[in-house]
């Protein structure tokens, strides 16, 4: 069976580059935050245009950095898709706030824009759109639905992106990460960008929450042994930033490489039995994920694997049929449907023809 995604090709790739940043940090014995992890900082604040990037532990931890800098916590309402990771969703309810599961589109699998609003009430206080599998969704739509009801209920509703798997996809000319008032993603190593561990980052061009966040993010200080807030302990490790240096001096081509893989797929299954995924209009595509729409999903996977070839289906249960949210008032056909037929392909940047 072929690897469904070879990170040891990524490596061997780029070895030596990858060796000699990681001796450097070795031989500093710097290895919490390290000048690495603030020179990546400078690089990826320039990659998405962002102001501010504060990179944290994974990107689970940036969605809660995020919510608790905003303030989100018992009896507030956070606006988010149910087809996505658990992270999404998870992070709302450990701040003790509750989950509003919006449906998604059928061709993009993206939050539906139209179907927010009538979701707004007085206790929204965020709406978390999911750059799923690496194509952005309708923020400008998104953001001024936001937008409208700060001003209208004087109680502002925070836009977060989670484009854990959409790093350097773009909309209407602008880098995933920097469509919203504030971003967050994951160096997962599978991810778009991934570090060889866990990592994530932040991103904002708001001068005030950046501040709040890298409190946070360290334990709430504002100064060593001073705590002007309760906060978390979340660090990228000095490691993993050189190693994203790395990656990121390629990362441009490797978007690249994925698109042709993706674009591989379509040709060969535009005449077949299946829904091959859409790049919307304004926008493009980074596939984090490769993920068809099929009948039969079961035999489908089965006739891959009997020819050696892996797949994986991200999600077979949509969030609010999820015992730990168990949410019977939510109403999403399309993203209950839409887990019964997705299958994801290999999406690895060293796949033959």
């Amino acid at each position: 069976m072929k690897p469904f995604f070879d990170i040891q090709a990524q490596y061997e790739e780029h070895k030596a580059e990858m060796g000699a940043a990681m001796q450097k940090v070795l031989s500093s014995g710097n290895f919490i935050m390290g000048p690495a992890v603030f020179e990546l900082e400078e690089q990826l604040q320039g990659y998405t245009g962002a102001k501010h990037c504060i990179t944290c532990a994974n990107g689970t931890d940036a969605l809660q950095i995020v919510m608790m800098a905003a303030g989100i916590g018992p009896g507030d309402e956070v606006i988010t898709t149910p087809f996505t990771f658990i992270s999404t969703a998870e992070t709302i309810a450990l701040l003790g706030a509750t989950p509003v599961f919006v449906d998604i589109e059928k061709d993009s699998y993206l939050i539906n824009a139209d179907l927010i609003e009538e979701k707004i009430t007085e206790k929204t206080k965020a709406i978390i759109p999911v750059s799923l599998y690496g194509q952005i969704p309708d923020m400008d739509a998104i953001n001024a639905v936001a937008n409208r009801y700060s001003k209208l209920n004087q109680q502002k509703i925070y836009v977060i992106e989670d484009a854990a798997q959409s790093f350097g996809a773009t909309y209407k000319g602008k880098k995933s990460c920097n469509v919203s008032e504030v971003a967050t993603t994951s160096f997962f190593p599978t991810k778009p960008l991934g570090c060889y561990g866990d990592g994530g980052a932040i991103f904002t061009s708001d001068d005030e929450l950046a501040g709040v966040m890298k409190q946070v993010k360290s334990h709430g200080q504002s100064a060593h042994y001073h705590h002007v807030r309760v906060g978390v302990n979340s660090r990228l490790d000095t490691l993993q930033a050189a190693i994203l240096q790395v990656k990121l001096k390629h990362f441009d081509s490797q978007v690249l490489k994925r698109q042709q893989i993706a674009e591989r797929y379509n040709q060969e299954y535009k005449d077949q039995d299946v829904i091959t995924p859409i790049v919307l209009p304004e926008r493009s595509h980074v596939y984090g994920q490769y993920t068809l729409r099929v009948q039969n999903r079961d035999s489908f996977r089965k006739s891959l694997q009997a020819q050696g070839v892996p797949s994986c289906v991200h999600y077979p249960i949509p969030l609010h049929q999820q015992p730990a949210f168990s949410d019977s008032t939510a109403y999403c056909p399309v993203a209950e449907q839409l887990c019964e037929e997705v299958v994801s392909l290999p999406m690895c940047l060293y796949l033959d023809e």
